[in-house]
């Protein structure tokens, strides 16, 4: 139904090889790095000895799209041809950054490729690339409901040729990570704009910059998603030149719904993975584990969990599949109903198959000593993260009923 380009099949080939080569071995090794590090945001020397090595297998910047292909290698892909390279890295959750796919910088590097100046992509998009720094992108706020945008309150005003900005932000993936050296910032610089979508605009801020205060680590489900992690952060009379400023003043809303929609994507894509790794863990521990004389696989309940749960990681596939090829075909302004239904459908979808996976391998699957919580937990937060279920699913309601309403001629009420 859907085919993959020859470059898309070549890159699966020697993905796949390279996480059975170099990722699922090295897995424990990564938890037991992390758990004597003295600063769990610090860099993981194995993530770093791992980017070399795909850096020279050339599996580097696998998500930058076809029409910024100038800026990898392998000359770009689309969105089709990305998704199950996506769907093999979300089955370990840290290792996109090994190939530099790893949210939010994915984000950033394409708000950087679409609306930065050629100073801007030089300070700050080619050492993105390199994977020499991160990033973190600056929107939500603790005080205001953020799936609404137009509500976020940080200040951004301009004297003379700066910026200042005074707010508070949190969750900001990345904010802590010893490696991060740029923020993407969102502000209202506008607020009495008649127009509450040019209200916002969007800087460029350094993160050794003066007034940037790194206040606390947040957890989710306890969690701290070492090293990227995610972080509350205050920015205290932070003074940043006006050249600074991505696209124009004004333009922040704009730059959002350009990068999320990507973002969104590209987060279920990985879900998939979890969700179909979940499944052949659990496959496999039921022919290991018995109970009342037999092994689990034998139990009714047992298999009809399994075959529930495959059926539903094959749809939530092909829906990311379709959705992928919607916008490669038609462009993402022409895709949102279906990427809305992929971003309010396949978070909890893969929430419920983890969870199923995770009560066949009894207590151990609460554990660190599987990836099955952590897989849930990253499929809990995709629920919030880049906007609500409620939101996505309000959006789409009203462009369905937009669509079918007053068609009773095709089998309405007489």
């Amino acid at each position: 139904m859907f085919e993959f380009s020859a470059k898309s099949r070549d890159l699966q080939r020697r993905l796949a090889a390279f996480m059975e080569a170099h990722i699922y071995p090295n897995e424990r090794a990564h938890a037991e790095a992390l758990a004597r590090a003295e600063n769990r945001f610090a860099s993981v020397p194995l993530v770093e000895a791992l980017k070399a090595k795909a850096k020279e297998e050339g599996l580097w910047n696998l998500f930058v799209p076809e029409e910024f292909g100038h800026y990898t290698e392998h000359g770009g892909l689309s969105f089709l041809d990305y998704a199950p390279l996506a769907e093999m890295m979300g089955r370990v959750l840290w290792s996109p950054e090994v190939f530099n796919c790893n949210a939010p910088d994915t984000g950033n590097m394409e708000v950087l490729m679409r609306f930065g100046t050629e100073a801007q992509k030089e300070r700050w998009l080619k050492p993105l690339l390199a994977g020499e720094i991160r990033s973190s992108y600056a929107m939500t706020e603790p005080q205001v409901a953020s799936s609404d945008a137009t509500n976020i309150e940080l200040e951004i005003r301009r004297e003379g040729d700066e910026w200042v900005l005074n707010g508070r932000k949190w969750f900001i993936t990345g904010a802590l990570y010893e490696r991060t050296r740029l923020f993407i910032v969102m502000g209202k610089s506008d607020p009495d704009n008649p127009d509450r979508h040019r209200q916002q605009t969007q800087v460029l801020v350094p993160k050794d910059t003066p007034g940037v205060h790194l206040v606390r680590p947040l957890t989710t489900l306890g969690y701290d998603d070492a090293p990227i992690g995610h972080a509350e952060v205050v920015f205290e009379e932070v003074r940043v030149p006006y050249e600074n400023v991505l696209l124009g003043p004004g333009r922040g809303f704009e730059i959002a719904q350009s990068r999320l929609a990507p973002g969104r994507m590209h987060h279920c894509m990985r879900l998939i993975g979890c969700a179909q790794r979940a499944l052949e863990l659990a496959c496999d521990r039921v022919t290991r584990r018995f109970t009342f004389g037999r092994p689990l696989a034998k139990h009714q309940s047992v298999r009809e969990e399994i075959a529930r749960s495959f059926a539903e990681v094959e749809m939530g596939r092909l829906l990311v599949l379709a959705t992928c090829a919607k916008i490669d075909r038609e462009g993402v302004e022409a895709s949102l109903d279906m990427i809305a239904a992929c971003k309010s459908t396949i978070p909890l979808l893969v929430q419920g198959i983890v969870d199923r996976c995770m009560q066949m391998h009894g207590a151990a699957g609460l554990t660190a000593d599987f990836p099955l919580a952590e897989f849930f937990n990253y499929a809990r937060w995709c629920r919030q993260a880049d906007g609500p279920d409620q939101v996505h699913q309000m959006a789409l309601g009203k462009r369905i009923i937009e669509r079918y309403a007053g068609r009773g001629s095709v089998g309405g009420a007489r």
